[in-house]
């Protein structure tokens, strides 16, 4: 199955194994709870989907590649304790609690949740030391004789034996008391993550021309040759900061994260071609609405890669609109939520700083609790740093009126004042973006029609859960019309529940 599909069977099992009866015992008893193993080849996201999993669910996550750990560290080092056995005195030897068993109860110490996730990593690539060690944790759930608390489910993760030589075959005794989820590579689930995790509009374009990059596993007289999901996505980073310092990814740096000679030298041409684009036609001045007739003309005789690297060009340049949209919408939703919390506790008599505070503390333990569980996205974390700032900066303006002797109504409407100016940046955001995405159908309008590469532009706004909520809040003329005409409406509310499912709140 794909990597979406086990995502969603893991949350279930999780689902039905932290289910309570009206005792307060799990339904299902801790022993009949099946460790998962996902099976599946490297860099296709099996770690990746697990800090997911984590965050949507609320519970914790523990993470070890269990080939970095020695038998010592997973099981604990042994001591000499006496004990009395009959009368007699006897000399025993016992362990210190495994690290990874500490670290459990670390995380739950530091989050105040009491559920999670154990994830191992690599498991059965382990030494020959380790390999019976991780037969009894798989089937007795326990590390030596430290057993994985109540209400942490167990994930595990290797890789079949034609991707790695030190693979270690489990018994069927083993593999009777797990659930084993065989994952493979998917470019159109990546797709769909890739646009909501932000990867570069060059490596999806460039993907969606050459699928058959996407992943790839060979072996020459050279080595191994490969091209992974992890690959394009550490590349897309790399390919950001680099854009930032004003430098170009030739084909010596494709090539360290592509290890694919092939599909590295083939991506290095296509983002020359790509940035070369992007100044041929111009992109910025198309989102402007300042585009010229021979731009128009120049795009409509143009190869059918060339005019696919536009359209990404234009999806791309979009989707960090249609992002830090989405970025200021949630803080300025969520900040007006915490505005009304604080006029309601003046309201009922407490003091403006003092109320105030209270809600910083409040907000400083949630954000801690969220870091420490790794439940945070990247945008409710921005939004939370955000929200504490401008509280911060009202703290102090609070305190200096207070001294001024002004009333309460006085100091919440200055601060009312300050969150509007907030309101009307992201009022002027919405009409900037939605300014540039009716300039960019008017220019594939005037070069195209409705023709493929409209389709392909509908395609990709529909791909992008970003793309999808902005135009759902804000709307598009041509969007709809063209949405409609070729008959994408059904796969653009599924993506919108989607996103409605992941981010509720900060």
């Amino acid at each position: 199955m794909n990597i979406k599909r086990a995502k969603q069977e893991i949350k279930d099992a999780i689902e039905a194994y932290l289910i309570k009866d009206e005792y307060g015992e799990y339904c299902i008893p801790s022993i009949r709870q099946r460790p998962i193993l996902l099976m599946g080849p490297p860099g296709i996201g099996k770690t990746q989907i697990m800090e997911q999993i984590a965050r949507e669910c609320e519970i914790n996550l523990v993470s070890y590649t269990i080939t970095h750990h020695t038998r010592q560290s997973a099981v604990g080092l042994p001591f000499i304790k006496e004990k009395d056995y009959g009368g007699k005195v006897h000399s025993v030897t016992e362990y210190t609690m495994s690290e990874i068993i500490a670290s459990v109860y670390d995380k739950m110490e530091e989050t105040k949740i009491r559920e999670g996730i154990l994830f191992i990593d690599e498991i059965n690539c382990v030494s020959e030391t380790l390999a019976p060690t991780m037969l009894q944790f798989l089937q007795c759930k326990t590390f030596g004789n430290q057993s994985v608390p109540k209400g942490w489910m167990i994930v595990a993760a290797g890789n079949p034996p034609e991707y790695n030589k030190s693979v270690r075959e489990f018994d069927v005794v083993t593999l009777d008391r797990i659930r084993r989820i065989d994952v493979e590579e998917d470019f159109g689930v990546w797709k769909e993550y890739a646009y909501s995790a932000g990867i570069h509009p060059a490596v999806i374009s460039y993907l969606d021309i050459h699928k058959e990059n996407f992943y790839r596993m060979e072996t020459s007289v050279d080595g191994r040759m490969f091209a992974t999901a992890r690959g394009w996505e550490d590349l897309s980073q790399f390919l950001y900061a680099y854009e930032k310092l004003g430098k170009r990814a030739d084909r010596e740096v494709v090539g360290q994260y592509i290890q694919h000679g092939k599909a590295a030298r083939d991506f290095a041409n296509y983002l020359e071609l790509f940035e070369k684009y992007r100044t041929d036609y111009q992109i910025e001045e198309v989102l402007a609405g300042r585009f010229e007739k021979f731009a128009v003309d120049k795009l409509r005789q143009a190869s059918f890669d060339e005019r696919f690297s536009v359209v990404g060009l234009l999806v791309g340049r979009l989707g960090t609109g249609f992002y830090a949209y989405y970025e200021r919408d949630l803080y300025v939703t969520v900040l007006y939520e915490k505005l009304k919390d604080w006029k309601r506790e003046m309201e009922e008599g407490n003091s403006p700083s003092g109320s105030l505070t209270a809600i910083l503390g409040r907000e400083q333990e949630e954000y801690d609790r969220k870091e420490n569980a790794g439940q945070f996205t990247t945008p409710a974390r921005h939004g939370a740093v955000k929200i504490m700032e401008f509280l911060k900066a009202r703290q102090k303006e609070t305190e200096a009126y207070e001294r001024e002797g002004l009333a309460w109504e006085e100091i919440f409407s200055g601060a009312a004042g300050h969150f509007r100016q907030e309101s009307e940046e992201r009022e002027n955001l919405i009409e900037e973006i939605g300014s540039a995405l009716q300039n960019a159908f008017d220019f594939l309008e005037q070069a195209f029609g409705d023709s493929q590469e409209m389709v392909i532009f509908i395609t990709e706004l529909n791909t992008n859960p970003y793309s999808i909520r902005f135009i759902s809040e804000n709307g598009c003329d041509s969007y709809y019309r063209y949405n409609k005409k070729l008959l994408f409406e059904e796969e653009q509310m599924s993506i919108l529940k989607e996103l409605d499912d992941i981010e509720t709140d900060l």
